[in-house]
This record gives structure tokens, sequence and C-alpha cells, in this order.
């Protein structure tokens, strides 16, 4: 961790120095989604004039007439914003009225599972020519170590019109440069547990001022900012930090299939294990991984580590595991209808749950659209029900088009399959209504009946 020697500021960061920690300095949020719009309202909320940008016109008017399109943040939260001077717009000349600009975009994986970083290139294109003197610009897009340094710093000096280069390390400069860093987001959808200030933000700047200028800023609306020596360790910690979920993960849906076979109950099992006072933390089998960080971020670095002729074997085993387990399920699904005498040819199944994971709106990488997608290849007729997706359209890697089944004559179903155990549902009801029910989240823990195949 990067010990905090005073740093002498030349004139032009002082200034952003003394607006940032009073509070009044402007900060541009680009990419309104999970991340960008939570941590819009944060700094909104502190007092900081933010502007949110975004190329999706329909989120800029929703915002514009405080609306909102993420469940878990309520319009009235949206509309206090804007009371708070909060505005969005898709004019990305704007950034040059902002002392900050944080870049929170998608950073999914091509079909090859290498990383995608179109939308970092892009929106670095998209704001370069806007970058001023003395602003900062902040990634907080998830990324292998090196992007920021070999991909965003390039993009943004080579557009910049008025020909401004990063402040590098040595001695300040009074003019011409701009200052880059980068801080990770560690969003969380559906926990309500810990509070968002209160998860410490890491920031590593290209250099020290920029280290200083960030850490400033994410003091404003985190209770602590964890200052690290280089762009690069911070893009590491945040894949450490999934990397760590991913493989555990994937140990613990390893050894499920292997306590389904000896009749052990894997969760009882996780239960027992987590009295441990020491050495222990509580991991949980599923049917899959989902979210934008631990599918996806492990093979960012096992994708980089090439490079260097190294191969994670770790991180690829982990991976292996977590994206057989749609196709486990899928297996649970056929064997239980066998047993029914049925055949996944023809059968009628009712899904509950799209998103990724409980009481959340977010379809991002949810196993859920993979496992419908083997079921409709092994002729099942495939209905979902979620609370939180009235409609499922249109993705990035998807095209379903279709829309939520009432939750009702489930005895119509040849199986319910439960991939996302919502708090709203009853599974007690939703047991003694259904002819089978595979469970692939232990919902149903404590109901005794022969209807239920966990699996």
């Amino acid at each position: 961790m990067l010990t905090k020697n005073p740093v002498v500021l030349p004139q032009i960061a002082q200034e952003r120095f003394d607006r940032l920690k009073s509070r009044t300095a402007r900060i541009g949020v680009i990419g309104l989604g999970y991340v960008g719009l939570p941590l819009s309202l944060l700094l909104a909320e502190a007092g900081f004039k933010v502007t949110g940008f975004d190329i999706d016109n329909k989120k800029v008017t929703d915002l514009e007439a405080g609306r909102s399109y993420i469940f878990r943040i309520p319009a009235t939260e949206i509309q206090g914003a804007r009371a708070q001077g909060f505005s969005a717009t898709t004019e990305f000349s704007h950034l040059s009225d902002m002392d900050a600009i944080i870049m929170c975009v998608p950073t999914p994986l091509t079909e090859h599972r290498e990383p995608d970083l179109s939308y970092v290139e892009n929106t670095a294109k998209a704001a370069a020519p806007w970058v001023r003197e003395g602003q900062l610009v902040i990634l907080e897009s998830t990324t292998y170590p090196g992007t920021t340094e070999e991909l965003m710093i390039p993009v943004l000096e080579a557009g910049n019109t008025k020909g401004l280069k990063v402040q590098s390390e040595g001695a300040a400069a009074e003019h011409g440069v701009f200052y880059v860093a980068f801080s990770p987001e560690r969003e969380d959808p559906g926990n309500d547990t810990v509070a968002r200030r209160d998860i410490p933000k890491v920031v590593g700047g290209h250099e020290e001022i920029a280290t200083t200028l960030a850490a400033t800023l994410y003091e404003g609306i985190f209770t602590r900012a964890v200052q690290v020596s280089s762009t690069r360790v911070a893009e590491m910690t945040k894949l450490l930090e999934n990397i760590y979920r991913c493989v555990n993960i994937a140990l613990v849906n390893e050894l499920k299939q292997l306590s389904l076979k000896m009749g052990v109950d894997i969760w009882e099992v996780i239960d027992a294990a987590a009295t441990k006072p020491f050495g222990f933390h509580p991991f949980y089998p599923g049917p899959g991984l989902g979210g934008h960080c631990i599918p996806i971020d492990p093979f960012y670095l096992s994708w980089k580590a090439k490079e260097y002729d190294f191969n994670t074997r770790f991180i690829e085993l982990a991976g292996e595991v977590n994206e057989a387990m749609p196709a486990h399920v899928v297996n649970a699904v056929g064997k239980a209808l066998n047993q029914h005498k049925k055949a996944v040819n023809g059968a009628k199944i009712l899904m509950l749950g799209m998103a990724y994971k409980k009481n959340i709106d977010d379809l991002r990488e949810s196993p859920s659209l993979t496992i419908i997608e083997l079921l409709r290849e092994e002729g099942a007729e495939v209905l979902y029900n979620d609370p939180y997706f009235p409609t499922v359209g249109r993705g990035r890697r998807y095209n379903l088009n279709m829309t939520c089944t009432p939750l009702e004559n489930l005895e119509q179903y040849d199986c319910v399959l439960i991939v996302t155990d919502h708090s709203d549902y009853n599974y007690e009801d939703i047991v003694s209504q259904s002819q089978l029910v595979v469970d692939s989240r232990n919902a149903t823990k404590g109901i005794r009946s022969p209807k239920v195949v966990r699996c």
C-alpha cells in the first residue's frame, strides 16, 4: 500500500484538489448503468455537481424526467439527486466543464473468451477531444493490469485537440497536462448489509498527483480511500477479489456434484463448516455464475498472462467447472423428468428466476439464459417467471423475446425449475402446487417432499 507522504501540487492540481476537498467540484460520470448511476447518486448526495453521460437516449430521458430504470434504485433517489443539481446528457462536449471524469463502461468478453475493450476505447475516444488542462480522468471498469497505461492514456493523448499529455512521474508540470487514475468499482447489487459508502475505495494513480486527487474525490463519498502505488496494482486488486470468489465457487460447485452422488447435503456441510471462527469463509454452489464480474474478470487476467508465457491453471480450471453448471442443471432436469416417465423433448418447463442472483433486476451473464438455450435445444418448451423482469428481450448474447408467465396453475407444468431464489416466492406453495420441482439454489431447504429434486 502506498505510504501517504505529502505531495506538492502544482497550481492547476491544487485548484482541483481544493474543489474536490470542498465538494464544489463538477464531476462527470460516463456510463449510467449498474455502476455509474449509483456512483452518480452518491456524488450528488455528497454535494458534488454531477453530470451523467450515456449514449443511451432512453436512460438520459428517464433520468431527466426523474425516473429510474434500475429496480433497486427508487425514482425518489433520482428526483433527490435532480434537486441537488444532477443532470444527464448524451452530449460529450459538456465533459470540458468537468473537474473530474469517471468512466464506468462495460468490459465484456468476446465469443473467443478474450477481453472486449471496445467500450473503454470508444469512450476514451469520445472523451479525448474534451479533456482539458488539469482535469482528472478515472477509469472504474474492471480490466487486466496495464489497460489504463497501455490503452486509455494513449487514446486520450492522441485524441486531445489541445495536445495535452498525461502527467508523468517526476517533476510536476504547471501547464499542458491532465491526470489519470484507476479505481475499481465494488458494486454488489442486492447487498443490503453493507452501505455503499462503507465499502473502502481502492485508488491507484498514474503518478502521485493523480492518486492524491482521486483519493480526495472518493473520500468525499466513501468512508475510506485505500491508496496503492500504481494503476496496475489497482487493476490487479479488483481481479484478485473476483478470482478469489470464482475459484472458491468452483470448488463448492464441484463438491456439490460429488456430494449429490454420495447422498450428502452440501449446503448442510457448508453451514456446519461456517461455524469455524477462523480459516473458513462460506461460498455456496448454484446453477452457474452471473453478473459482470465473476464470470468475466478472471479471463481478463488469464488472457493477459499469456503475454508473459504464463498459464493461470487455477483460473482456467475454475472457469471450466463454473461454465459447466448450467449443463449440470439441465441434466438434472432430464433425470428428474425421466423418473416421472417423461422426456425433456416436449416437456413444459417453468423456470423461476432470470436474474443472476436473488432480489435484483440484473441479467448480465445470468446462467438462466444458458439454461433456457440448452433446454430448448433438447426440445423443451420453456417459460419463465421473475417478478423483476416483465419481459426479456435482446442482450449482447441472447435474443429471447419472452414475457413473464404468471405464477399460477403450476400443475400444468411437467417441471418447475428454480434458478434464482428470489425472496418473493412462497416455496412451500410452489412445491405443493407443482408436479415436480428441480431446485438448483437450495431454495426449498427444510421442505420435505418427493416432488423436490435438488441439483
